[in-house]
């Protein structure tokens, strides 16, 4: 079927000068050489699933690449805007292009856009991850109380 030809191609997508995927599926790690990437999807995990995982990349980390394709990129631009305007987040990078996905029930390659967002650490970022745990354990608290 068209789908499976697709999800193929971009799991086998590589981008020049980085090292091939380790193992496929939208949100895993990549290769040592990109390991603060993310891949997101719009239809396999909630939108605040990618929030968090930025969040945690970029403490492990200092900062964070979004990449999406097609259908998606209004999804990892939405996981964007929430960490810069929820100050966790500085946008660092924004690089767009075309990307070919072969596809054996097309003659020719299907053409899709793709996107990668690169944010960095804000300088309030220790301080609003420290305060949200706290909220969290204030809240655990109270529900054991």
């Amino acid at each position: 079927m068209a789908v499976e030809g697709i999800t193929e191609g971009v799991r086998s997508l590589t981008v020049e000068g980085e090292p091939a995927p380790a193992g496929g599926g939208e949100g895993q790690r990549r290769a040592a050489g990109s390991s603060n990437r993310i891949q997101v999807s719009n239809t396999k995990k909630p939108l605040f699933f990618y929030v968090n995982l930025a969040k945690r990349y970029m403490q492990q980390h200092g900062d964070v690449e979004l990449s999406a394709l097609g259908m998606a990129i209004a999804t990892v631009v939405t996981v964007a805007e929430i960490l810069k305007n929820n100050g966790f987040a500085v946008e660092k990078k924004i690089r767009t292009s075309t990307v070919e996905i072969n596809d054996e029930s097309r003659v020719r390659p299907l053409q899709k856009a793709k996107i990668e967002i690169v944010l960095g650490k804000s300088d309030t970022f220790d301080e609003l991850m420290a305060a949200a745990a706290e909220e969290r354990e204030a809240a655990e608290a109270e529900e054991q109380a």
